[in-house]
């Protein structure tokens, strides 16, 4: 697994399975065109291009672009870095037939052309700070009572509320975005404010 420290944007649930198998990132998919409407979308990807900076890997045919366009209308320049996968012809095995423009998208093309595209965006070349810190997990989440319990959702929704995040994140979401954007204490104090609200 490569760690990028930098929140990856894709289209969609394909793209982010297959950057799942070889990055470990924080992944963002826009659900196509549907990123154009879903205010609460874009408001969390501006909070991680402030947090993290963004990567751009959307598809190499129009509509790849058009998202692309829209994401640099909404977050300043100089927090984007883009990743550009080549013109390759074909269909993704998945499918019946190919694109309307024939193109095969992030999903269908080969972990070496993904990596290549990550190393030409200049994201390999970037220093991290490795930070000693306590990681928010899974396990916390159902000791606090945000999964796996009677009540969790309400409770989930009342913390992401109280966040200010987008209430449809799934479990890992979850935890990746409170590692984005809180310390363990942080997140343990705002559990504790909910709770007691």
């Amino acid at each position: 697994m490569i760690k990028i420290d930098r929140a990856i944007i894709v289209e969609g649930r394909y793209d982010k399975i297959k950057l799942s198998s070889i990055l470990d990132a924080v992944i963002i998919e826009t659900e196509g065109f549907g990123i154009f409407n879903n205010k609460e979308k874009q408001k969390l990807i501006r909070r991680l291009a402030d947090a993290k900076g963004l990567l751009i890997l959307t598809d190499s045919d129009s509509a790849g672009f058009k998202i692309r366009a829209f994401i640099k209308g909404i977050v300043p320049a100089e927090k984007i870095k883009h990743a550009y996968i080549p013109d390759i012809f074909g269909k993704e095995k998945r499918k019946t037939e190919p694109s309307k423009e024939g193109k095969i998208g992030v999903e269908g093309v080969k972990k070496e052309l993904i990596i290549d595209a990550l190393r030409k965006a200049g994201v390999f070349c970037e220093e991290t700070e490795k930070k000693e810190r306590r990681e928010i997990t899974k396990l916390d989440l159902y000791e606090d009572g945000l999964s796996g319990k009677e009540d969790s959702e309400a409770l989930r929704k009342k913390l992401l509320h109280h966040l200010d995040l987008p209430e449809k994140l799934t479990s890992n979401a979850l935890v990746q975005i409170l590692n984005t954007f809180l310390t363990y204490d942080e997140y343990k104090k705002a559990v504790e404010e909910i709770k007691n609200a």
